[in-house]
């Protein structure tokens, strides 16, 4: 029955409603001479007649918005008591009018129709009392007044149609509105999803990889406490030194999750020698070969995507990888840039291809529309990716 509306708005319906009757009221007593406004009340009663009608219509405009179909019924009945008098139509109607807008705007589905054909009755019977009962254009013929009832019905119903039609063009605004909210709400959650996916693919990256050099480091450094204690001293240091990094990318990672304010550094191409030397100190010797080189300074994405990928291929090579060198090589085109990665496997070993890590370079080059290839060839282990760059390479970075 009624519909969630705002104290102030409430309030601000019921004053105009006051302000409506005391405007329309006494025009609808001035617009008639005594003895013309009802052709069956008396005078007396016509001048309390159009009060009672004008309060009934009027109040319907107070809780138009409120309770649609409630001021609908209301309207109605200050109309029926209007024409149970014999009153011609006066300025107090004008208060029907706002209520089918309201109907139309803010009733819900059964408000609504009810509206409408409250538009098209209310038509039909306002043309069929104005000629027979209010007299107009009397003197004519059966076949005339006929036709002058069909005239001021389709008159009436295009004056009661035009504010149900407003109200009806005022409802798919507020849809679209709502529409375009919903779609908004979406879209955010849809972008966060995807950031919460980005940063538990870089939690991957970082753990993994340098879990990975980690491992690899405490176990030289447990061979070597008993002939080099030295060496296994400067170990420990490396290990100390790569855990300590990844805390602070993790750390660094979590406050992203936690707040919405931006990412925070990502890295480029220049943090690759470092990314090389940590390999390094795992015990594998990567064999760079950058041919040609980027020609300008490339997007920020293709930085991110070529690192990533080059950090997990390089992680499986310490992990999987049988031989003491893994192959490297980068080739930036103008257009795009191309990446392989070859370590050698042992015989015996299975190399895994369903890994996160695997899944995870791929999509990094999908998100940027490239595409990659991670299996195994013969007694290596290749992983080949192709990014595009496009137009934006030598333009700072900007996309």
């Amino acid at each position: 029955m009624t519909r969630p509306l705002s104290p102030a708005a409430l309030v601000l319906d019921i004053v105009g409603a006051f302000v409506l009757f005391a405007v329309v009221a006494p025009l609808s007593l001035v617009f008639y001479a005594p003895g013309s406004m009802s052709t069956i009340a008396s005078e007396s009663v016509s001048v309390a007649v159009v009060f009672i009608a004008g309060l009934l219509q009027c109040g319907a405009v107070a809780i138009g918005r409120l309770a649609p179909g409630l001021a609908l019924a209301t309207a109605w009945i200050g109309a029926v008591v209007q024409m149970a008098a014999g009153l011609a139509p006066l300025p107090i109607n004008v208060a029907i009018l706002a209520v089918l807008y309201a109907t139309a705007a803010w009733g819900a589905t059964r408000t609504f129709w009810a509206g409408l054909a409250s538009v098209l009755v209310g038509g039909v019977i306002a043309g069929a009392y104005m000629v027979y009962v209010n007299g107009l254009l009397t003197g004519v013929s059966a076949l005339s007044s006929a036709v002058n009832v069909v005239l001021f019905s389709i008159i009436s119903i295009l004056v009661l149609g035009a504010p149900w039609l407003g109200g009806f063009g005022w409802r798919m605004v507020l849809r679209w509105r709502a529409s375009r909210a919903a779609q908004s709400i979406a879209e955010l959650a849809a972008a966060e999803e995807q950031e919460r996916v980005r940063i538990a693919r870089d939690m991957h990256d970082v753990v993994a990889h340098s879990l990975a050099v980690i491992i690899a480091q405490s176990d030289g450094a447990r061979y070597a406490a008993a002939t080099a204690p030295d060496v296994a001293i400067e170990t420990l240091g490396t290990v100390s030194q790569t855990a300590r990094a990844a805390l602070s990318d993790v750390r660094m990672l979590l406050t992203q999750l936690r707040h919405r304010q931006g990412d925070g550094p990502q890295p480029t191409i220049a943090d690759l020698e470092q990314l090389f030397a940590h390999v390094r100190q795992a015990g594998l010797e990567p064999r760079v070969t950058v041919d040609p080189m980027p020609p300008g300074e490339p997007p920020a994405a293709v930085q991110l995507a070529v690192y990533r990928i080059l950090q997990e291929a390089l992680t499986n090579a310490i992990r999987h990888g049988a031989g003491d060198n893994v192959d490297v090589r980068m080739a930036w085109m103008a257009d795009r840039v191309d990446l392989e990665v070859k370590n050698s496997v042992a015989s015996t070993q299975t190399a895994a291809t369903g890994g996160h890590g695997i899944v995870g370079m791929r999509e990094r080059a999908q998100l940027i529309g490239g595409a990659l290839t991670a299996s195994r060839d013969g007694e290596e282990f290749v992983v080949r990716g192709t990014l595009p760059i496009g137009s934006t390479i030598g333009a700072g970075g900007q996309e």
